[in-house]
C-alpha cells in the first residue's frame, strides 16, 4: 500500500467585527410600542407614555378614517366680535362702549361691597336720679317730648319748590342785537321781513318796528329766537319811545260780553278788536324818527330798498353759508 499524505487544511481566524452601538431612538420606539401595546389604552393615556418615553405625538383630525390621508387644512378667517368697515381709517362696527357690554367686562370689574357706616341710635328714653325715700330713685324721661294736643284735621302743606319764577329769570340778549340793528324775522305773520330793533323789554322780548310805512310791520314783540340777525345798523340815540311801551302796552284785553239784557235775547254778534289811538299816535311818532335817520345817512336809498324788500333763499343758496 503506498501512503498517499492528505494536504493540511489553513485554518483562517476570523477577525470579529466591532459590536455596533445600539441606536437610542430606535430603542425608545420599540418600547413605546410595547408599553402601548400592554396598556392598550387610545387618546390621552397613549399619549402620555409615548410623550414619557421621549417619542413625538402626532394628533389626527377627530372622525377621521383610518388608512385614508388627510387632506390639506382649510384656512378658516377668524370671526371677530367687532369686525373692521374700513381698512384705511380702521373704522369698526361698534363703539367702545357697544363692545364693553358685548364682551361683559363689566361683570369682571365688579368691586366688592363696602361696609356701610353703623349708625350708632341716640337712645330715647334718659334715666334721671329723684330725690326722696319713697319716689323710687331714677325715673325714664323721654328725649323727645310727644304733642300735648294732636289735631283732629291734617292741615296742607305747600310744597317747597326752588325754581324762580318767570319775572325772576335773567334776561340775556345776543351780542349780535344792539339798539339799532336791521333784523330778519323767521317766523309769524310777518316773517322774511326786515325790521329795525329798538329795545328789550321786560320780560325779554325785543320791540321792534318796520317802520310801518316802508313794508307794514308795526311795532311788535318778537322773541329773538326766532330773528336772524344783520350787521347793518342804524344810530338810532336820538330816537324817544314813549315810556307806556312795555309788555302790558301789547296784552289784550279780554271782551267779556255784559249779561243779556230785555230784547238782546237773540243778539250774538261779538265785538272785534280794534287799534285803540293810543297805538296809532306811538306808531307815526317813532316812525317819523327813525324815517328821519334813514334819510341823514349816506346810503339812504340802499337802507330803504333794503328794508323794503322781502328775505328769501334761492337753489343753492345755504343760510349757514351767508354773511348778513
Amino acid at each position: 500500500m503506498v501512503a498517499v499524505n492528505k494536504p493540511e487544511k489553513k485554518v483562517v481566524k476570523q477577525e470579529k467585527k466591532p459590536a455596533a452601538k445600539p441606536d437610542k431612538a430606535k430603542a425608545a420606539k420599540k418600547d413605546v410600542s410595547k408599553a402601548a401595546k400592554k396598556v392598550d389604552v387610545k387618546g390621552k393615556k397613549g399619549d402620555k407614555i409615548k410623550r414619557a418615553a421621549g417619542a413625538k405625538v402626532t394628533k389626527g383630525k377627530k372622525g377621521a378614517k383610518k388608512g385614508k390621508s388627510n387632506k390639506t387644512k382649510e384656512i378658516v378667517k377668524r370671526h371677530r366680535r367687532n369686525p373692521i368697515l374700513s381698512a384705511s381709517t380702521e373704522l369698526r362696527r361698534y363703539s367702545k362702549t357697544r363692545v364693553y357690554k358685548r364682551r361683559c367686562i363689566y361683570k369682571l370689574k365688579e368691586k366688592p361691597p363696602t361696609p356701610k357706616p353703623v349708625k350708632i341710635k341716640s337712645p330715647k328714653f334718659l334715666t334721671k336720679t329723684i330725690g326722696g325715700e319713697k319716689n323710687g330713685e331714677t325715673r325714664k324721661v323721654r328725649v323727645c317730648r310727644l304733642p300735648r294736643h294732636l289735631p283732629t284735621q291734617v292741615a296742607k302743606r305747600k310744597l317747597q319748590n326752588t325754581k324762580k319764577p318767570f319775572s325772576q329769570h335773567k334776561r340775556r340778549l345776543r351780542a349780535s342785537i344792539r339798539p339799532g340793528t336791521v333784523l330778519i324775522l323767521v317766523a309769524g305773520r310777518h316773517r322774511g321781513k326786515r325790521v329795525v330793533f329798538l329795545k328789550q323789554l321786560g320780560t325779554g322780548l325785543l320791540l321792534v318796528t318796520g317802520p310801518f310805512a316802508l313794508n307794514g310791520c308795526p311795532l311788535r314783540r318778537v322773541n329773538q329766537i326766532y330773528t336772524i340777525a344783520t350787521k347793518t345798523r342804524l344810530k338810532i340815540k336820538p330816537v324817544k319811545i314813549p315810556s307806556r311801551i312795555n309788555d302790558d302796552y301789547f296784552r289784550r284785553k279780554s271782551l267779556k260780553n255784559l249779561k243779556h239784557r230785555e230784547g238782546e235775547l237773540f243778539d250774538t254778534a261779538k265785538e272785534e278788536y280794534t287799534l285803540s289811538n293810543e297805538r296809532k299816535e306811538d306808531q307815526l311818532a317813532v316812525d317819523k324818527q327813525i324815517l328821519k335817520v334813514i334819510k341823514a345817512s349816506k346810503e339812504k336809498k340802499s337802507l330803504k330798498g333794503y328794508l323794503e324788500t322781502m328775505f328769501a333763499l334761492k337753489n343753492k343758496m345755504y343760510p349757514h353759508k351767508m354773511l348778513f
